[in-house]
């Protein structure tokens, strides 16, 4: 039934749409300017980009935190060295060949922020000196396993990973208040195109009945029942009528040019509008729709983010100059034989612990004042997240009270076209029995042309309010239904 009525409406505007707006040309409803611009549009694109970013910069951390294998190859290696012995106070030349390669698995450890490392170096080399005047040539292979500890700081790999989580929710959550923007800029530009074509299609009507008139004029003053000043004043009604269409049309091309900007159209194709503007009056309770708002907003959240990163920032500032130590351990054998089978013929056991620390003494009070300086960064965020929720608040108090006050217009609106139209045709009557001059008539036709655009004007602004209400709300008065972020990104998880 809505699928039929929805086909009506749409049937009826094509019937008042002037005719030559209909051929070779693309007729546009909200909807479908709404999914070109949500592939088109440069601002979408960008903000995609932007959400591309973060989600490979996401994926990137998380496989950093997988085991990583590397191999490093060094097939030659040879070097020609003339040294001094101290000892036996005599110059000796030493000679070395060499080829080895290295394996290494390293495994990131999150909740610790250390690294486990298993690592196997498999080489061969010569070595000549004429001190010994011995040759050697053997094959060598270290393998061990060594873990590294940082001690007594923050965790880098934590800090890292839930930053970048936050960056990702935070370009998701800016997404969706893109899409949501240009749900109401695409709006805007639409009825701005519908508005101009409104506006040409009352100019043309009113160039028609000030052509009837100027017809009706002419003959009644060569007939000699009018002066020749109503013919005059008739030829000037009818011209200003014919420059008033032709600029009614320049405004209609500039809206349309902005319109197919915005939602990435080619800019030489040629399109007309359609919409129905008819407003269906909405109960909005406006403490309900402020409670909506503060639970919803996107905005809030992305305040919050705010915070948590400045957070995140004042670990990073009082780790500066701090006392910090590390810990390396590792264990593994060595073997060496010239003959390769038996290279762990006789091994031998490599273990090796490290422990070191930094301890600052004396940094002039640079640390204090950079914790000072973040720790004001902290409350002027959370200041900003308080002025958002205000902020919130005061937006949509504005936009119940304007949705009320639209409701108001749109009653007078149509009032005063219905008192329009019925007072242009008795005094169009009267001018026919020459009881009114070709100048009155021509201000009732003004009067009439003024109301029907305000009328139009005054429905195509509620429209946008509730519009803007559901994006200052999250919530859908007119369906009674929740407007959730996930939804906003992936709108085809409704079906």
């Amino acid at each position: 039934m809505k699928l039929l009525l929805s086909k009506t409406k749409l049937l009826l505007i094509c019937l008042l749409l002037p005719a030559e707006m209909l051929f070779a040309q693309q007729i546009l409803t909200l909807d479908q300017a709404l999914e070109i611009a949500q592939q088109n549009s440069p601002s979408i694109r960008t903000s995609l980009l932007s959400l591309e970013r973060s989600q490979q910069l996401l994926k990137a951390q998380k496989a950093a935190l997988k085991s990583q294998f590397t191999l490093s190859l060094n097939p030659v290696d040879y070097s020609k060295n003339r040294s001094f012995d101290d000892y036996t106070s005599t110059w000796y030349t030493n000679e070395s060949y060499q080829s080895y390669g290295t394996f290494t698995v390293a495994q990131p450890v999150l909740v610790t922020d250390g690294t486990v490392s298993l690592v196997n170096r498999f080489g061969w080399q010569k070595s000549n000196s004429t001190a010994s005047g011995v040759e050697n040539e053997s094959f060598t292979n270290n393998l061990y396993l060594s873990v590294s500890q940082p001690l007594f700081t923050y965790n880098k790999l934590k800090l890292e990973l839930k930053t970048l989580e936050l960056d990702l929710e935070n370009s998701n959550l800016s997404y969706a208040m893109q899409k949501l923007n240009l749900e109401k800029l695409v709006t805007q530009y639409f009825y701005d195109v519908y508005t101009a074509q409104m506006s040409l299609k009352i100019a043309q009507d009113e160039l028609a009945n000030t052509e009837k008139t100027y017809e009706i004029t002419k003959n009644k003053v060569e007939a000699g029942l009018s002066a020749m000043e109503e013919l005059y004043q008739a030829e000037l009604n009818f011209a200003t009528s014919k420059s008033d269409v032709q600029n009614q049309r320049v405004a209609l091309e500039s809206a349309k040019d902005l319109f197919k900007q915005y939602i990435g159209m080619d800019i030489f194709e040629e399109i007309t509008v359609m919409a129905d503007v008819n407003a269906t009056s909405v109960e909005v309770d406006m403490q309900q729709a402020i409670k909506y708002g503060l639970n919803s907003r996107m905005e809030i959240r992305q305040r919050e983010i705010e915070v948590e990163n400045s957070q995140f920032d004042l670990i990073t500032t009082k780790a500066l100059n701090e006392f910090e130590g590390e810990v390396n351990m590792s264990i593994g054998i060595i073997g060496d034989n010239k003959n390769l089978e038996d290279i762990y013929a006789n091994p031998t056991q490599n273990p090796r612990v490290s422990v070191s620390f930094n301890v600052p003494l004396f940094d002039w009070g640079e640390k204090k004042a950079r914790i000072k300086a973040q720790e004001a960064i902290i409350q002027t965020r959370e200041l900003s997240l308080d002025e958002e929720k205000t902020q919130i608040v005061i937006d949509i108090r504005s936009v119940c009270r304007s949705l009320q006050n639209q409701q108001t217009q749109i009653d007078i609106a149509k009032q005063n076209e219905k008192n329009a139209q019925l007072t242009y045709e008795i005094n169009q009557e009267r001018y026919n029995n020459g009881d009114l001059t070709g100048m009155d008539l021509n201000l009732y036709q003004n009067q009439l042309s003024t109301k029907k655009m305000a009328y139009a004007q005054a429905l195509i602004n509620y429209k946008i309010e509730l519009l803007n209400l559901k994006i200052q709300t999250l919530y859908d008065f007119e369906r009674n239904e929740a407007i959730f972020p996930m939804e906003i990104l992936q709108p085809e998880s409704k079906n």
